[in-house]
């Protein structure tokens, strides 16, 4: 026996995911074929939401995200130690 351990086979090289990958590239291509008309008519209508969400999420990191927002004191009621 020789002292390298066994390789076991990645989870993206097995059988079952990659035909599933495929199955939903073809799948995918059927609905992209079929209601291209209805996705892009849709298009004007969900580029301004998509825009807002990328906003959202992109633009939170200034300030730390959600939660921890905290109120900003006044000049007076700062302590100078």
């Amino acid at each position: 026996m020789s002292g390298i351990p066994d390789r076991k086979r990645g989870g993206w090289r097995s059988p079952a995911v990659l035909t599933l990958c495929v199955f939903l590239f073809i799948a995918g291509l059927f609905l992209w074929l079929e209601h291209r008309a209805h996705v892009l008519g849709a298009l004007p209508l969900l580029l301004p939401l998509v825009i807002c969400i990328g906003m959202h999420f992109f633009l939170h990191r200034g300030h730390g995200g959600h939660g921890g927002h905290q109120t900003h004191r006044e000049e007076g009621d700062r302590d100078d130690r």
